[in-house]
């Protein structure tokens, strides 16, 4: 996909992941708020990539709308030349960034959804030390859950005297 735009690759990447089309994942992320948060985070993104691409395509029309063949231009013009090219490349490597956050996004889905063993350990070992986590039945609801310090615990050092 060489003359692919950053948008056009956004959307298969998104559509890839979730295995529908695009117009299908926007009513999903906007109807179930909850169910999906990586969905929802790949949309908001994507909609801002909507936004800077329209950008792109403005100022690369301006930028070559204002040299003319034939035609050496004006002190002023070369003012707006170069303001305008330097916002087409902010424009573009915003695209950029927005590009990779999106990819971010779904190898963080590609990798919950795969959730191999040690990961699937970690996330459990937060979630019961964060205290969310069901009580087994051998602890009281009002005990914490156990601490995740490693090593030997030392008193608190009193006042000297």
């Amino acid at each position: 996909m060489p003359d692919a735009t950053a948008l056009d690759q956004a959307t298969a990447l998104i559509e890839r992941a979730w295995d529908h089309p695009i117009e299908a994942l926007e009513a999903l992320a906007v109807r179930r708020l909850s169910n999906d948060p990586l969905l929802r985070a790949a949309m908001h993104i994507r909609s801002a990539l909507i936004v800077t691409e329209n950008a792109v395509t403005v100022y690369q029309e301006r930028l070559h709308a204002l040299p003319r063949p034939g035609h050496v231009p004006a002190f002023y013009a070369l003012d707006r030349i170069t303001k305008s090219a330097l916002d087409l490349r902010v424009a573009q490597a915003e695209s950029h960034a927005f590009l990779q956050a999106i990819s971010h996004v779904v190898e963080a889905r590609e990798a919950a959804t795969a959730g191999s063993g040690s990961e699937v350990r970690l996330s459990q070992a937060a979630v019961a030390r964060s205290g969310h986590a069901p009580h087994s039945a051998g602890q009281a609801p009002d005990q914490p859950a156990p601490s995740a310090a490693v090593g030997p615990s030392s008193p608190a050092p009193g006042p000297r005297r």
